[in-house]
């Protein structure tokens, strides 16, 4: 496969430009004139060098899905064959990785696979939820309908991630800056004062010499604690990927007193949305909590969901199991049983993914209210600490002076 920057007119007479991945010229010509597009150039790209750096590849955003899919479902609506609607995407698609993913999935497609199967091959691109939903559609003959509930699905996704991150920016972002603001102090300003204070001789007040102290620590092994912080990051992550370590961090978040509220209404959010969107999908709820559980980002809710789900293939409720698990609100579990005893438990799902959808909004709002006064506090004490400190002496010898 390359990518071909072409050029062309269309039946009105139009000049069109854009860009195509494909097979060869013939392929692109063949693809331009089933859009009724007659083509004047085609210039064949070079291809991209791409360093393997770790972290610094192009990836497919939840907009890109969510806008690829809208437009997918608009023109299976519209009665455009498969095939087609495919053609004209993998042209369209701004997104390099995406447009090639899409390029690949109309050559299975011809080649005779199913949709369904084709999007497992890109996993990197479309996740179990995104292909299962689609496998039900497919088998379901409603396609579009599932491909505008997922796009409505990842909206709401896309929301909630921002609400945490949102959340978690604004403190981390005030911290960052105050441990910048205060290690400039006492590398860099807290030694010309100290070269002054010896210069003047005599004995420094105990919050002058303890700042001094500090700075000479922080001057002589600033490399070393650099490196030790790094370490530390490195051994977290590590520690992070095990099965232990997850679920130990996990629980410790959920154990916080107001982060952890915020992640807790954050997966329930997320789980009832996502369950719910599968069940009315038409997915068997076992295979739904398994994908859920998947899904969660929370090793503890995970947990809590697998657990469920086997006593579910047991033959009991889900209510009962999530109920003993301690880690949704009772109020979420009795509205799933309610939603279990009417036979609406899909809806029922939806209502308490809107509800917690309100409560993660109130929960960052609340949290932002919080933190800035507590953390401009902390700040002014910090800083406010370290300018009297230096000025102690300054005022001792004043009152000498006098």
């Amino acid at each position: 496969m390359a990518t071909f920057a072409w050029t062309g007119r269309t039946r009105q007479g139009n000049i069109q430009k854009g860009e195509v991945v494909a097979k060869n010229r013939e392929e692109v010509v063949g693809l331009l004139r089933r859009q009724n597009i007659l083509v004047t150039s085609i210039q064949q790209k070079s291809r991209e060098i791409r360093l393997p750096i770790p972290g610094f590849g192009g990836k497919v955003s939840d907009k890109d899905i969510v806008v690829f899919t809208r437009q997918f479902a608009t023109m299976i609506d519209a009665g455009l064959p498969l095939v087609q609607c495919l053609e004209i995407l993998s042209t369209q698609t701004e997104n390099k990785i995406l447009a090639k993913a899409v390029a690949d999935l109309r050559m299975d497609v011809e080649a005779g696979s199913t949709y369904a199967d084709a999007l497992k091959k890109h996993p990197t691109v479309f996740d179990d939820l995104y292909v299962k939903m689609v496998a039900a559609g497919e088998a379901g003959g409603i396609l579009d309908t599932i491909l505008s509930r997922l796009a409505k699905h990842i909206e709401k996704a896309m929301k909630l991630k921002k609400q945490i991150k949102t959340a978690m920016v604004y403190p981390i972002t005030i911290m960052g800056v105050a441990v910048l603001v205060i290690a400039v102090l006492m590398i860099w300003v807290i030694p010309i004062f100290a070269k002054m204070f010896v210069d003047f001789g005599g004995t420094l007040p105990l919050p002058t010499q303890f700042v001094i102290d500090v700075s000479n620590f922080m001057k002589s092994y600033a490399v070393f604690m650099v490196m030790g912080f790094g370490a530390i990051i490195f051994a977290f992550k590590r520690f992070y990927k095990t099965e232990n370590g997850r679920r130990i961090t996990d629980r410790f978040l959920l154990g916080l007193p107001v982060f952890g509220d915020l992640i807790r209404k954050a997966g329930v959010a997320k789980f009832t949305r996502t369950l719910g969107t599968l069940i009315s999908s038409g997915i068997p709820i076992l295979e739904g909590m398994a994908i859920v559980a998947g899904t969660s980002g929370n090793k503890i809710i995970e947990e809590a969901l697998l657990t469920a789900r086997q006593f579910i293939s047991e033959g009991k409720t889900v209510a009962d199991p999530l109920a003993k698990a301690k880690v949704f609100p009772p109020m979420v579990v009795q509205m799933i049983a309610i939603g279990e005893t009417t036979g609406a438990l899909d809806t029922m799902l939806g209502k308490i993914a809107d509800f917690y959808d309100d409560e993660v909004d109130a929960a960052v709002i609340a949290l932002t209210s919080m933190l800035e006064p507590l953390l401009m506090i902390f700040l002014g004490v910090i800083i406010g600490f370290i300018v009297i400190a230096m000025y102690l002496p300054m005022f001792k010898l004043a009152g000498t002076i006098g």
